[in-house]
């Protein structure tokens, strides 16, 4: 007899595995489909082993930089296999830690690959063969995949997607890095970090251009300041890889055409949405013009009971909007079960905060000034620089800067923008703002501690209104 469960969630990343959680919590007899690790590839692979090398690469900068703290260190010298070792323990520790929440909130856990075979049925192939289970609702969280060059698919020796970038077998001296996303990017900071010659070529006509212009106008001085060479409204071209290197052609902005030889390339031109083989087709699910799956505020596709969440739906597909997506659609659930004391709020995807964790760091959240003016909006922008903020300049940090955007006629916080040490520790003050739609009078009654870099916010604040203190 098969087994039968309230909830099944097919993927246990971010948004899988808190949605199992929040459905538990609201007492639903919940189970957990994992083809791979607990934890997918947020814990295991993505987010956070991403963020440990950073911080390796962060720490071997500044101590080959200690001169400039009055410190002396000599002959400092990076051991790839030691820094990788560290971020794989890292992620070995949050996966066992997702083990426990599993156990903690009594959710029955498949290790298998889930297809689904009808509704409310999800075939199970793994370490117990084949299994049926059965369940109320299934909600789909199978994640995404790097998306491959069509000419030149990631082999894992010359032509990598950020999961080999992240075990490399040894270190580039010459790294070609395709995409200025923030994953293209922050491996990008951690390669220049570690003294690799990295050059990114971007396609549209700047970096992170998902970023405000200012923000991406500010990091490419930076990264080009710190050794990178940055090519964007550049394409390449005629890639052969070979035993020991990789040629490309590279045509910048100029239309120059130019054949470079790297010793290793990143691929990080996007992803793609896990939702093959998964019984979607049959169950007739409806995809979007993207391929991933179409759902409504809550989760809920086209079919009764099948739900999706994360990065197989549309995005931004970020780590903390699936989780959010979970609990959601967790509660959802619930509520259709007949819990009349949950109350699921859709997710509004102005306030989702993004960070990209290069050197220095990003964060934004809601309207870039230029999508504010195309909205419609009359705008007042604020800028403040952290050169005038005494805890950056006491930390050795003051390159950066807080920019904020408001509806001139009412006040309302459009959007924030941040480039900087730590800013995306900082965002969530803007986001909380948002979420509780304030508007500048209450930014600037707000007191912010000294010394801060958060300080910084406020005066951005301030300056939209033409009353910077400390510029």
């Amino acid at each position: 007899m098969a087994d039968t469960y309230d909830v099944i969630v097919l993927g246990s990343g971010p948004g899988g595995y808190v949605a199992a959680i929040r459905a538990a919590q609201l007492g639903l007899k919940t189970a957990i489909v994992e083809r791979e690790l607990l934890g997918g590839i947020c814990l295991n692979w993505g987010c956070i082993p991403t963020k440990a090398l950073l911080r390796s690469a962060e720490v071997f900068h500044q101590m080959k930089h200690a001169k400039n703290y009055g410190l002396s260190a000599e002959n400092i010298t990076a051991d790839l296999d030691a820094v990788v070792q560290r971020s794989r323990g890292v992620a070995k520790q949050l996966n066992q830690g997702v083990t426990h929440l599993m156990k903690k909130n009594k959710i029955t856990v498949h290790m298998g690959t889930g297809k689904l075979v009808a509704p409310g049925k999800l075939q199970v192939t793994g370490e117990k063969g084949t299994e049926t289970l059965e369940a109320k609702h299934i909600v789909i969280a199978t994640g995404a995949r790097a998306r491959d060059l069509p000419h030149a698919k990631a082999d894992g020796n010359r032509v990598w997607t950020y999961r080999h970038a992240m075990t490399p077998k040894e270190m580039p001296t010459k790294l070609l890095v395709i995409g200025s996303g923030a994953i293209g990017i922050e491996f990008a900071s951690f390669y220049n970090d570690m003294g690799v010659d990295v050059t990114v070529v971007e396609m549209m006509d700047r970096i992170v251009p998902v970023e405000d212009a200012d923000v991406s106008a500010f990091l490419e001085k930076q990264l080009t300041k710190q050794g990178m060479k940055i090519m964007t409204s550049a394409k390449t071209s005629d890639m052969v890889v070979g035993k020991d290197s990789v040629k490309v052609t590279i045509t910048d902005k100029a239309g120059k055409a130019e054949a470079v030889e790297f010793s290793h390339m990143i691929v990080a031109i996007g992803i793609v949405p896990n939702v093959e083989n998964i019984g979607l087709e049959d169950l007739g699910i409806e995809p979007d013009k993207r391929f991933h799956i179409k759902t409504d505020d809550y989760g809920r596709t086209n079919v009764k009971g099948i739900w999706a969440i994360g990065d197989c739906v549309d995005g931004p597909w970020l780590a903390h909007k699936a989780s959010h997506e979970g609990v959601t659609a967790a509660e959802a659930i619930a509520q259709e079960l007949g819990n009349k004391d949950v109350h699921p709020h859709p997710l509004d995807r102005r306030n989702i905060p993004g960070c990209t964790y290069c050197h220095p760091q990003i964060a934004s959240v809601g309207m870039t000034e230029a999508k504010a003016k195309e909205a419609g909006y009359e705008v007042k922008a604020g800028t403040f620089p952290f050169i005038g903020n005494g805890k950056a300049i006491a930390l050795g940090e003051p390159e950066g800067f807080v920019k904020t955007v408001f509806d001139a006629k009412t006040g309302e916080l459009l959007g924030a923008h941040m480039i900087g040490a730590e800013v995306t520790e900082m965002i969530q003050g803007y986001v909380v703002g948002k979420t509780l739609e304030t508007t500048e009078a209450e930014l600037m009654n707000t007191v912010f501690p000294h010394p801060t870099i958060s300080e910084t916010m406020h005066e951005a604040t301030l300056a939209a209104y033409g009353r910077a203190l400390h510029m």
